[in-house]
């Protein structure tokens, strides 16, 4: 196996320039700090695409994900609504697992950085993956997340987590492993429970 990525991106699409910005900053951020402790992998891995699946684009995904050192999940209300960002945190979990089996892990694969609140709360695949962040006081008044003070700690603690990783993946994988060999699993269920409609008499 080759490292191919630093991190593999994982985040629901939106169409203004809320969300558009925030991930377009993060990336920037991330790309920054995250660079200076790689050799010569590229820093993120972005599925620009996300049409809906299809196999070229399942296989793309997926090797990417194996050839990448984690994964940060972009949260919104809107990414655990989506059956393949679903997906992909559940492969992430497979790799993770599978990793387990090759090094003492510090810490999980999976860093989410929530954007966006849910207004029931964090569904626990949120709160129990570690470490995560909490950006959702951004607006599009808060300037680049690479230079706000608010924001750089969380950043720092984010690149430091997946520098740790990165230096004992390299030590350990096994020779000979196959990233090809690696499928995405089924789409998951729902993280929540969907509730019976209500009509208003």
């Amino acid at each position: 196996m080759e490292i191919r990525y630093g991190c593999f991106l994982s985040y629901a699409h939106g169409q203004y320039a809320f969300m558009n910005k925030f991930k377009n900053d993060l990336i920037e951020a991330l790309a920054c700090y995250l660079e200076p402790h790689l050799d010569r992998e590229e820093v993120l891995f972005i599925d620009s695409e996300q049409l809906g699946g299809g196999d070229d684009i399942d296989l793309r995904v997926a090797r990417a994900m194996c050839q990448s050192v984690c994964m940060i999940v972009l949260y919104t209300p809107k990414y655990e609504a989506h059956g393949y960002t679903r997906r992909e945190f559940a492969a992430m979990q497979l790799i993770e697992q599978e990793r387990r089996a090759w090094y003492e892990l510090p810490s999980h694969l999976i860093i989410p950085i929530i954007m966006t609140r849910h207004p029931d709360g964090l569904p626990p695949q949120i709160t129990e993956s570690g470490l995560y962040v909490d950006f959702s006081g951004y607006t599009l008044a808060s300037g680049d997340l690479k230079s706000n003070p608010q924001y750089l700690p969380d950043i720092e603690r984010i690149v430091q987590r997946i520098a740790t990783h990165y230096h004992l993946l390299k030590r350990s994988t096994p020779p000979g492993h196959d990233c090809s060999r690696f499928v995405l699993p089924a789409i998951p269920p729902e993280w929540r429970a969907i509730p019976p409609p209500h009509f208003p008499r």
